[in-house]
């Protein structure tokens, strides 16, 4: 199995449906209950509707710009297709939301990297703490390691044992490398230390944590910046991609968070994490619209393989896939 392999998959086994469908189930339960609510005893999509709608899409934290999209969509879509009644809603929310993540993110990520990305391919994890990133990196270095890619992780979140700890028992349980400097070392030093490694080593693959620390902006930028500066030196273009994790849980604070890693650093890539556990999955739809960044990794679970590409279309059916349906 070639390089990346593991992400090369157009479609989701039926495994991983049924485990998105589950992840979910807070979400679309709440959704699901309100819209159909709000549609009793109406035959047609009015104004009251609308209204309805659009207090149930901000409270299940799709924000309030992303909310005023969709509803303007619905809008002209009632106003082109005279017929359209309150059975339909759901679908009308299906296709809208489709079609919005879509002309946010053009395409879904089918793999990991290009098929010409060059080795190692460096991946910069951020995000604060508490948001499930070390998880995250332990996840994520599973699934590469299962498709028999060589990974290494660098411990540069040196600000905290217990962070340094939580990656290293990862990478004892993933059966992967890490390399950790002492407790206080210099965040860029452990990250050129990794990549040296791994080019010495002939791996494919670098993920490098870094401090979940709020820092202020400036803070942030310059310990980021130093980072990558260093990375470069061994490796030229890393890291290749910034991954910022994300509690979806956390809701509007998640947006928040985004505010601040997007001003600090060139973020490109998204994860959304604990999704299983709170009713504010919409918070999905809402961060890919105003951030105009993919969401790549969404985890629905605690197992070691509840990580999952993200794939809009999936993901939308199951938002809105009613009980009968399976």
């Amino acid at each position: 199995m070639g390089l990346f392999d593991f992400f090369k998959k157009k479609e989701s086994t039926v495994q991983e449906q049924e485990t998105l469908d589950k992840g979910l189930e807070k979400t679309k339960e709440g959704l699901l209950a309100k819209i159909t609510k709000a549609v009793v005893g109406r035959s047609t999509i009015d104004d009251e509707v609308l209204d309805q709608l659009e207090e149930i899409l901000i409270s299940s934290d799709i924000g309030v710009t992303t909310t005023l999209k969709i509803i303007k969509r619905i809008q002209t879509r009632v106003a082109r297709d005279k017929y359209v009644g309150t059975s339909e809603l759901n679908n009308l929310l299906r296709e809208e939301i489709q079609d919005l993540l879509t002309e946010n993110n053009a395409s879904d990520f089918s793999h990991i990297a290009p098929e010409n990305a060059p080795k190692p391919y460096v991946i910069m994890v951020v995000g604060v703490n508490g948001v499930g990133k070390t998880t995250t990196i332990g996840k994520l270095a599973h699934r590469l390691k299962q498709a028999e890619n060589k990974v290494v992780l660098g411990a540069a979140d040196t600000f905290r044992a217990a962070a340094v700890a939580q990656l290293k028992l990862w990478a004892e349980r993933v059966q992967v490398r890490v390399v950790a400097q002492a407790m206080g070392a210099d965040p860029a030093s452990v990250a050129f230390d990794t990549l040296q490694s791994a080019v010495a080593n002939d791996e494919d693959i670098v993920i490098i944590d870094t401090a979940g620390r709020l820092h202020n902006k400036v803070t942030l930028m310059n310990e980021l910046t130093k980072i990558k500066q260093v990375m470069q030196k061994v490796v030229p273009g890393a890291p290749h991609e910034i991954l910022l994790v994300l509690d979806a849980s956390t809701g509007q604070n998640a947006i928040e968070q985004c505010k601040q890693f997007t001003g600090a650093t060139h973020v490109n890539t998204l994860a959304l994490t604990k999704l299983d556990g709170t009713a504010k999955g919409g918070v999905v739809i809402g961060i890919s619209d105003q951030f105009k960044i993919p969401v790549k990794y969404i985890g629905i679970g605690e197992g070691i393989n509840d990580l999952q590409l993200f794939n809009k279309k999936d993901f939308v059916n199951s938002l809105f896939k009613q009980s009968d349906e399976g």
